[in-house]
């Protein structure tokens, strides 16, 4: 089903695909990249997997995307080719300052999100634009409930791009997912940034 709602998300026009897959063994996590890495390949999708540079490195992924506690972003690129791209989850401005050593960051949650019911927003706008002033020439991508209608005021607290779950997710035929990434394409587009 995974691989369905990839293959409908890059169609749609993602740029970016995150794994996290936390349990899964590191046998079947390799297995699920790799094959994820087949499915972009000649697309401009890049696949990053969340924390695990061992399986950056096996199964071919483009980068690695650390949490926020994650090992540092200069230990990380110790370990992996010059070409692979490292981000960070950022949840203050105090860490984005920290994290310009970052590819990218993402920031959030901005608002409150399906895929963590219950739990308020950490940052909103305003804190969004904190952590861009914060990332300096980093760009920031806005998480944690960002739908197509939000995508302007993302823009305009400063944010490179977004990256969703929840929208995705609850999109399952792969027609769907397709038209969810369309849409927060275009709308991305339309207010003058790159879709992330």
């Amino acid at each position: 089903m995974l691989l369905a709602q990839l293959e409908g998300a890059v169609s749609g026009g993602l740029d970016v695909v995150q794994i996290r897959e936390p349990d899964l063994t590191g046998g079947e996590l390799t297995r699920f990249v790799k094959d994820c890495v087949s499915l972009v390949r000649g697309t401009p999708t890049t696949v990053l997997v969340n924390d695990r540079a061992d399986i950056v490195i096996a199964a071919g992924a483009h980068g690695l995307h650390l949490r926020d506690r994650g090992v540092s972003i200069e230990a990380a690129r110790g370990l992996l080719d010059r070409g692979c791209a490292i981000g960070r989850s950022i949840h203050t401005a105090e860490a984005a300052a920290k994290s310009r050593a970052a590819d990218y960051m993402i920031a959030g949650s901005v608002f409150s999100t399906a895929s963590k019911p219950g739990q308020p927003a950490r940052m909103g706008l305003r804190g969004l634009a904190a952590v861009v002033v914060a990332a300096g020439e980093c760009p920031v991508w806005a998480i944690g409930g960002v739908t197509p209608e939000r995508v302007q005021a993302c823009r305009d607290a400063g944010a490179s791009g977004v990256a969703g779950i929840g929208a995705f997710i609850a999109a399952v035929p792969r027609p769907e997912v397709a038209a969810a990434v369309e849409t927060l394409t275009r709308n991305l587009r339309s207010y003058g940034s790159a879709p992330a």
